[in-house]
């Protein structure tokens, strides 16, 4: 009997254990969801202020109305209209393209070279190479203005300023992305090597026909950073630019701030135009680039 009731009492105090380890985890839970929900609404609060702020009128916007009464989407027009926003536009998508060429093109084989390829020097080469990531990018900015005016060197066609090279040559390599694709192209097994020598093929037809097709995540991850910093530059264009012939969208839209004064509702518009080419293709290419993020790194 004592010994019945000995069993009876731990079964109880274990089942009570058990239940209260699990009530634990489930208030556990419903924390961690609450300070993420928290968290997203603070995330979320500026980009719902200014598409709110985009559809109202300019009496709303003075009133500082949370919604709209009625959405004004000709305020997008408006914004495009009186901004000249198709010219930059224009321009920031050939600017982009062309970074982004160059990017891809410089660091798929920076990258294949440092991975696949042995030569003397190569981890030192990659070593300097990955400590110019620790520089500040406004300590570069003055150098490459000498460069593109051509104080220093000169250059074809003489000077930079206010040219399609002069905005997108010092920006067509980075360490980043030769960093990137150099750790995932190190993963690829010997074997496929091997297998390419056999049948004849050398380093570009291998890096052509089986590395790239196979590299999809970490050339989507590159392609979605360069398509951000490209469309996203300000400070470089700023500088190199006087007139408005190469001018980027960014720039165009801080021309637009200081000269529609206290059109919010405009100011707005516009910003939600140059954000919406970043939205999309963060949105056609954001399985490869969780991908590229997750798997880029695991070895080399």
């Amino acid at each position: 009997m004592a010994s019945t009731a000995k069993t009876t009492t731990s079964t109880y105090s274990a089942r009570k254990k058990g239940s209260s380890d699990k009530t634990k985890r489930v208030l556990l839970k419903a924390f961690l969801y609450l300070v993420l929900i928290l968290g997203a609404i603070v995330a979320l609060m500026p980009f719902y202020w200014m598409i709110s702020t985009s559809l109202m009128s300019l009496g709303e916007t003075i009133n500082r109305k949370w919604l709209p009464e009625v959405p004004q989407f000709v305020n997008y027009v408006n914004a495009w209209n009186e901004a000249d926003f198709a010219k930059y536009f224009f321009n920031s998508v050939i600017i982009t393209a062309v970074t982004l060429l160059g990017i891809m093109t410089t660091s798929t084989l920076a990258g294949y070279a440092f991975a696949r390829i042995k030569f003397w020097g190569r981890n030192v080469i990659f070593a300097i190479l990955l400590s110019t990531l620790m520089i500040p990018e406004s300590i570069t900015l003055l150098p490459n203005l000498l460069l593109v005016r051509g104080s220093i060197i000169p250059l074809p066609g003489g000077s930079w300023m206010n040219t399609l090279q002069g905005l997108t040559v010092p920006f067509m390599a980075n360490a980043f992305s030769i960093f990137l694709l150099r750790q995932f192209f190190a993963q690829i097994p010997n074997e496929l090597w091997d297998a390419a020598r056999i049948d004849g093929a050398g380093h570009f037809r291998f890096l052509m026909q089986i590395v790239l097709p196979i590299s999809k995540a970490p050339i989507m991850t590159v392609l979605l950073f360069g398509f951000t910093g490209s469309w996203n530059a300000f400070a470089w264009p700023l500088l190199v630019t006087t007139r408005d012939t190469w001018r980027p969208l960014m720039v165009g839209l801080w021309t637009f701030v200081s000269e529609a004064g206290p059109e919010t509702h405009l100011l707005m518009a516009g910003a939600v135009i140059s954000l919406l080419p970043i939205l999309v293709m963060y949105f056609l290419t954001q399985k490869q680039f969780t991908e590229g993020i997750a798997t880029t790194g695991l070895k080399g």
